[in-house]
């Protein structure tokens, strides 16, 4: 991905900030949201359950 930059200056020129695009923004925003479900779901030590118990405990559920 190609990050076009502008740079904000305070008055000795030194960087303080950085503007991007919206679209560049968009993108990296949806990579580090999906790199942290990633993360979250590996890290995620809980048990699993099989389709058929799964189904039975969603049957207990209170659909109000």
């Amino acid at each position: 991905m190609k990050l076009t930059r502008q740079y904000i200056v305070n008055e000795n020129n030194q960087k303080v900030a950085v503007q991007l695009d919206i679209a560049t923004f968009e993108k990296m925003e949806d990579l580090l949201e999906n790199y942290g479900l990633v993360q979250f779901m590996n890290a995620d030590d809980s048990e699993t359950l099989a389709i058929e118990d799964a189904k039975q405990f969603y049957a207990t559920l209170d659909k109000a």
